[in-house]
C-alpha cells in the first residue's frame, strides 16, 4: 500500500493539480492504477476545450474593445468641450480660497491663545474618517479578463487529475502573450488560449503552431501587424519595413530553440515570409475586425531561402509551408522534448526520458497526445524524486482543490498570483514564466507562500481537520516528520498552514 500511495501521490502532484477534498477519492483511485488514472484524461479530448456561455470569440471581443474605446473618446471630447465652454472662474475661486484660508488662520490663532490663557493643552481635533470613494464599475475589458480567469480556474479545480489542464498551462506558457501589452491583449488573453491552444493540446504541434502564429493576439503581442515587406506596395508607400519580433520568437522560443541551427539571416527570411500576416482593425477594411487576414499589399514579394530551403512566393501559403517545415525540424523535436520533461519531471531531466520524448515527437509528426502518453509511460518520469516545487498557479489551484473551494469569482486567486509573481497570462517577456526551482523556491517567495497559507488557514482552518486532509493529500506516503508536525500544531489553523507548506503539498 505504501508503494501504491507513493505512486498515487506522484500521479496527482507530478502530472496533475493534487487531490481534491470532499468525497472525490482521488488518492484511492490513483493508487489502484496510477498511470491509467493520469492517462484517462487523454481519452476525453472534448474536456480540453472550454466553451461556456458568455465567453466570446476574439472578433466579438475586438468589437467590444473598439466600441469601448470610441465611447471613452466621446466622453473625453465632451468633457473638453464643456470645460472650454464654461466661464473662466479661476481668478474668483482663487480669491475666495485665499480669504477662507486667512479667516481660518485667524480663528486658529485666537483659539490657541484662549487655550493657553485658560491653562488647557492645545490639541489637534480628530479628523473624521474620509469616506471611501464608491467602487468604479468594471469595464468590458476587466469583466472579460475576470470571466476568462474564472472559467480556467473552475476547470482546473473540477478536473479528476488535472493532467490535461496542466498540459494547457504548459503550452499556454510556451506560446505566451502578455495581457499587459494593451487593451486588446488583455481582453484576448483568454480567447487566445481557448482558440489557439486548447483545441490542439491533444492534436498535432504543427496545427497548434499555425493557430498560434495566426491568432490576432500573438500578431498584436509581437507587432507583426506593423511588419511590412520593404518591396511591398505598402512598404514602398509608407517607407516602413520589417518587424522581426514574431519571426525571432517563432524560431528561438516556439520551435527550434537557442542553438537550434538557425542564423540571423534565417530570422530575416522568416520575417519577410510572414509579412502580410495581420488582423483586421476597427475600420474593417481587410475583413471583419479582430479576424486574421493576409494582406497581400504588405507581403514581401519573391522567393525566400530559409534553413537551406527555398520557398516560392505563394502568398499566405509561403508562410504556412515554412511553419510546417520548422515544426518538423529535428531541433524542434529536441527543444520541445527537453522543455516538456523539464516542466513535468526535473530541472535537469533524465536524458533517456528526453531522448524517448524526442523520438516520439519526431516519429509521430508532432502528435502531442502521444507525447503526453509517452511521458506517463516512461519509468524515468515516475522514478525521479519530487524535487520540483509547484509554481504559484499550481500551488493556489492545489489548495483550492484540497479544500473543495471552487471559486465563484476570481479575486482571491488573481491577487495571490500577483503577490507570488505569476500574474495570470502576464509574463514579463515572450519567453513566459520560468519553469525552474530557482524561480519559485527563493526565500522571499516561500515567505509569501507561508503568508498565503496562513491567510487560507485563518479563513477555513476551523472548518476542517488537517489530519484528515493529510490522508487525502498523501495517506501513508506522508513522511513521519510531516505527520508529527501537523499533530503537534497548537491549533487547526496552524496545522492547516503547516500542511499547505509541507513537502508533500509543495513538491511534485
Amino acid at each position: 500500500m505504501a508503494r501504491d500511495s507513493q505512486a498515487a501521490l506522484m500521479a496527482l502532484n507530478r502530472f496533475g493539480f493534487g487531490a481534491r477534498g470532499g468525497a472525490s477519492g482521488d488518492l484511492f483511485n490513483a493508487a489502484s492504477d496510477p498511470r491509467g488514472f493520469v492517462k484517462a484524461e487523454l481519452n476525453r479530448p472534448n474536456a480540453v476545450r472550454l466553451e461556456l456561455p458568455g465567453l466570446q470569440t476574439t472578433p466579438a471581443l475586438a468589437q467590444a474593445v473598439f466600441a469601448f474605446q470610441d465611447e471613452q473618446k466621446a466622453k473625453r471630447e465632451a468633457a473638453a468641450k464643456t470645460a472650454s465652454a464654461a466661464p473662466d472662474t479661476a481668478p474668483q475661486a482663487a480669491d475666495a480660497k485665499r480669504q477662507k484660508m486667512s479667516a481660518m488662520a485667524t480663528q486658529d490663532k485666537s483659539g490657541a491663545n484662549a487655550s493657553m490663557q485658560s491653562g488647557e493643552k492645545s490639541s489637534e481635533p480628530m479628523q473624521p474618517n474620509a469616506a471611501k470613494p464608491p467602487a468604479q464599475p468594471l469595464n468590458v475589458i476587466q469583466k472579460t479578463y475576470r470571466a476568462e480567469a474564472l472559467a480556467r480556474l473552475q476547470r482546473a479545480m473540477m478536473s479528476d487529475c488535472g493532467f490535461t489542464e496542466r498540459l494547457v498551462t504548459f503550452w499556454s506558457n510556451h506560446f505566451c502573450i502578455s495581457a499587459n501589452k494593451g487593451e486588446l491583449a488583455r481582453i484576448w488573453a483568454g480567447s487566445f488560449e481557448r482558440e489557439a491552444i486548447r483545441p490542439h493540446v491533444l492534436g498535432r504541434f504543427s496545427d497548434m503552431l499555425k493557430a498560434v502564429e495566426q491568432h490576432p493576439a500573438m500578431l498584436f503581442f509581437l507587432d507583426n501587424q506593423q511588419s511590412l515587406g520593404p518591396d511591398s506596395r505598402a512598404g514602398q508607400n509608407r517607407k516602413r519595413g520589417l518587424n522581426e519580433n514574431l519571426a525571432r520568437e517563432i524560431m528561438e522560443l516556439h520551435t527550434l530553440g537557442v542553438g537550434g541551427g538557425y542564423t540571423q539571416d534565417d530570422v530575416t527570411s522568416l520575417a519577410r515570409i510572414i509579412t502580410g500576416w495581420t488582423f483586421a482593425g476597427r475600420q474593417g477594411q481587410l475583413g471583419s475586425p479582430g479576424t486574421f487576414v493576409f494582406n497581400e499589399n504588405a507581403h514581401q514579394p519573391g522567393e525566400q531561402r530559409l534553413l537551406g530551403k527555398t520557398y516560392a512566393d505563394s502568398g499566405l501559403a509561403q508562410g504556412e509551408a515554412a511553419l510546417a517545415d520548422i515544426a518538423r525540424h529535428p531541433s524542434t523535436a529536441k527543444f520541445i522534448a527537453t522543455k516538456f520533461a523539464r516542466h513535468f519531471v526535473a530541472d535537469d531531466p533524465p536524458q533517456a526520458l528526453v531522448a524517448r520524448l524526442q523520438e516520439a515527437f519526431r516519429k509521430s509528426d508532432g502528435d502531442l497526445r502521444l507525447l503526453a502518453a509517452t511521458l506517463v509511460d516512461s519509468d524515468e518520469a515516475w522514478r525521479a524524486p519530487p524535487t520540483k516545487i509547484r509554481s504559484p498557479y499550481e500551488y493556489l489551484v492545489a489548495a483550492g482543490r484540497l479544500l473543495a473551494q471552487i471559486p465563484d469569482e476570481p479575486s482571491r486567486y488573481l491577487g495571490g498570483l500577483n503577490l507570488l509573481g505569476q500574474p495570470l497570462w502576464t509574463p514579463a517577456g515572450p519567453n513566459g514564466f520560468a519553469d525552474t526551482n530557482a524561480a519559485w523556491a527563493a526565500p522571499e517567495g516561500m515567505k509569501l507562500r507561508l503568508d498565503i497559507a496562513a491567510q487560507i488557514a485563518s479563513r477555513l482552518g476551523d472548518n476542517v481537520d488537517p489530519r484528515e486532509l493529510l490522508e487525502l493529500v498523501a495517506a501513508d506516503a506522508a513522511s513521519v516528520e510531516t505527520r508529527r508536525t501537523i499533530e503537534r500544531a497548537e491549533t487547526r489553523q496552524q496545522a492547516l498552514a503547516l500542511l499547505l507548506m509541507s513537502p508533500e503539498f509543495q513538491r511534485r
